[in-house]
């Protein structure tokens, strides 16, 4: 039986849409034949349902294997959970480890057709451990698909930059989350000018409003919040929030404020009826209530009405947008819509057909 071969899926900086990448590439590939096996040698978060007595284990590695339906056979090992206590052991000299060596022991397993290893978080992490980005292409052999968030056309800067650190181990780049107004830019200009460069373009992605979305069920949990209204209604495949609306305003200032958002979510106090009917009265898809854990009836009944949950934080307004803001800058893929999502927007954008040429993998009967 022929080696799987690898390929590390790797960015400058976390958040660049790695694990998405991953998603779509896998389930399109299966959909065309191959076998695809997947891995994250350095884990960085572990699920919290593990019991504190069992191995530790990777919360992206367990969600990618339940959503594309990957067996057992298909994961390779993660090798180190980077956190605090593994780091202190390393810079004591407890931790002597050559981790390389248990890299190597990927080579040996050899179940599927091309394996896809996620790496950490930006260029540098994991050296100290001899596992950065460029040490796992050396070791094995394995070329890097660089994943970039747009941002500006200054993108290009850090892409030439990875490009003269890794040379011809840079398979080629993935460029996401590119808004609608730019859009042609990229396509126009930033594309052909890095070709030129010698660094083949997989993908511009634009931006998804879906992606960038976060469930209710999701904001439930990171506020801590308790729910007044709509339980029913939390769900976490059709209640997501897209933006988020502070009412602290005169009620009719309000009404113009929020009809210029859709599928939102709007903090407001309990105190404030007027303005938590005015959110109602719009595309609102999450209250939330700060101060005391109190709603009116005629609240309630709206929101029961229109099916939108109503939550009630004990934390102070702009420590609560804090917190969602933070939800809402990072793309989780936990949530089934999303997947969905990525795996289609994947198949329109990504070129299939150039990266199984490139990479090199035996041509298989499509679906």
């Amino acid at each position: 039986m022929p080696q799987a071969k690898h390929l590390l899926i790797g960015s400058t900086r976390s958040g660049s849409g790695k694990s998405a990448t991953i998603l779509g590439l896998t389930y399109n590939l299966q959909a065309r034949g191959y076998k695809i096996g997947y891995g994250k040698p350095i884990g960085t978060f572990t699920s919290k349902e593990l019991p504190e007595s069992a191995e530790r284990g990777e919360a992206d590695v367990e969600f990618i294997k339940q959503a594309l339906n990957l067996s057992q056979s298909l994961l390779r090992p993660t090798l180190l959970n980077l956190d605090r206590s593994a780091l202190q052991r390393r810079l004591s000299g407890e931790d002597q480890d050559d981790y390389t060596i248990k890299l190597e022991e990927y080579k040996k397993l050899i179940e599927g057709d091309l394996v896809l290893l996620e790496a950490p978080a930006n260029t540098a992490e994991g050296t100290i451990f001899g596992l950065s980005l460029q040490e796992m292409s050396n070791h094995l052999d394995a070329p890097i698909l660089l994943v970039m968030r747009f941002g500006s056309l200054l993108v290009v800067d850090h892409i030439l930059m990875a490009k003269q650190r890794f040379s011809d181990q840079l398979l080629g780049v993935v460029i996401n989350d590119i808004p609608d107004e730019q859009y042609e830019t990229a396509l126009e200009v930033l594309h052909p000018y890095l070709e030129k460069q010698g660094i083949p373009v997989f993908a511009l992605m634009p931006e998804n409003r879906t992606l960038r979305s976060v469930s209710v069920s999701e904001l439930i949990e990171q506020l801590g919040a308790s729910i007044l209204c709509c339980p029913e209604n939390i769900d976490i495949n059709k209640v997501m929030v897209e933006e988020l609306k502070i009412g602290a305003m005169d009620v009719n200032s309000a009404q113009s404020y929020f009809r210029k958002s859709y599928n939102k979510a709007v903090i407001t106090g309990s105190s404030r009826i007027d303005l938590q009917f005015a959110a109602l009265e719009t595309s609102t898809n999450c209250l939330i209530l700060t101060g005391r854990p109190f709603i009116s009836d005629e609240v309630a009944h709206k929101a029961m009405e229109l099916g939108v949950p109503v939550l009630s934080v004990n934390k102070d307004t702009l420590s609560t947008v804090s917190i969602i803001e933070g939800c809402l800058g990072q793309v989780r893929l936990h949530e089934g819509i999303k997947v969905t999502t990525i795996c289609e927007m994947m198949a329109k954008h990504f070129n299939f057909d150039r990266f199984i040429k490139i990479m090199g993998i035996k041509a298989l009967a499509t679906v």
